[in-house]
């Protein structure tokens, strides 16, 4: 069977794949259209099998809030270069991933990959994803996603998409103002990497650590004991002002602290109790 231009464009339009790979899909297949589909996926198969065991320390992070505000989803795609992350199909992998993740309660991302392609009910997520692999030529891999449902959840996607932060805000309200504030918070989430939203989430381990680093610290300057110990209460002190996003300044108010903020927002909506329930960062390629 002659393989018209006709025809690989139309398997082009179904698959996304190259020309040539089309063409070549085609040929292989005697010109039979879904015979040559099935044929671009296996090569996805075989792409992906070849480079399960490359490095992706390079990707995107996305982000999808409902109309609402009341739920949200975040999520981390890895691949193995920059370049391939800023290419349409890996951009709208992502993008779709996302939404589709939004739409349903799934907690893990081996459940993920079972559900139908978003776009495709015909395909599995898996199947999207190998797609994918064939078309870039790089090894992709689903990092993780949170969702969050809540009073009031939004998301911050810092230029590069290489930063991405969702927020929870408690206090019972979505207006625009308390929305302005968590999209605050959520880029201060973003800037400064606070490990905790209070002092009481931070673990006993990291706390021991950091004490024993304090205390080594104020005896290497000869400070009799009593001395050393107000040293080290002072520096866990600050610690936990750098650390806890409650007790951090507020960048855009060096006069407030966070929790200073939300109860001035808060007092202008009427006498709102907003709070900071969590918070998500992912940061592309750290651990």
């Amino acid at each position: 069977m002659e393989i018209t231009a006709e025809l690989v464009k139309t398997l082009r339009a179904k698959t996304d794949a190259g020309m040539m790979d089309c063409k070549k899909a085609l040929k292989e297949t005697g010109g039979d259209l879904e015979a040559a589909v099935a044929y671009l996926r296996q090569k996805g198969l075989a792409v992906a099998s070849k480079r399960a065991d490359r490095t992706t320390s390079e990707g995107a992070i996305w982000a999808a809030i409902s109309p609402d505000h009341k739920s949200g989803t975040l999520m981390e795609v890895n691949c193995e270069t920059d370049f391939v992350a800023k290419t349409p199909a890996f951009c709208e992998l992502g993008a779709r991933l996302t939404e589709h993740l939004a739409a349903v309660a799934l907690q893990t991302v081996d459940e993920l990959l079972t559900q139908p392609c978003p776009h495709d009910p015909k395909l599995s997520v898996t199947d999207y994803l190998n797609e994918t692999i064939a078309k870039t030529g790089e090894a992709i891999r689903i990092r993780h996603f949170t969702r969050y449902q809540g009073d009031l959840v939004v998301a911050y996607i810092h230029h590069g998409s290489k930063i991405g932060v969702m927020l929870e805000l408690s206090g019972g309200t979505t207006a625009p103002e308390a929305q302005a504030a968590a999209k605050d918070l959520a880029m201060q989430v973003a800037a400064t990497s606070p490990v905790a939203v209070g002092r009481e989430e931070i673990s006993p381990e990291l706390i021991a650590k950091e004490k024993a680093i304090y205390e080594a610290q104020a005896k290497d300057s000869g400070k009799p004991e009593n001395i050393i110990e107000k040293m080290v209460v002072g520096r866990l002190e600050k610690f936990y002002k750098e650390v806890c996003l409650a007790e951090q300044t507020f960048v855009k108010n060096p006069d407030l602290t966070v929790t200073q903020f939300l109860k001035e927002v808060g007092a202008k909506l009427g006498g709102k109790d907003l709070k900071i329930k969590r918070f998500t960062r992912y940061q592309v390629g750290a651990e």
